[in-house]
């Protein structure tokens, strides 16, 4: 049985996914993103994705442009 990541994490996961952000790094290295992929049971890339999302929010919310002038890969 596979759950089904299409529609995007879920709220378990999602939950995961804030708490690292908001607690841990909103930048996280390749390494900590591997820990916090497996932790939330998502693929790096997805894991990645979100967080590329999400800190654009953030920006958003703190008044920032939603992109940095260093774009990190």
């Amino acid at each position: 049985m596979s759950a089904e990541t299409a529609s995007g994490p879920t709220e378990d996961q999602v939950e995961i996914l804030e708490y690292n952000f908001n607690k841990v790094n909103k930048h996280p290295d390749p390494t900590t993103l591997c820990l916090i992929a497996a932790e939330a049971g998502l693929s790096e890339e997805e894991t990645l994705k979100w967080f590329k999302q999400r800190l654009a929010q953030w920006r958003r919310s703190e008044g920032l442009p939603s992109e940095c002038g260093s774009v990190m890969d």
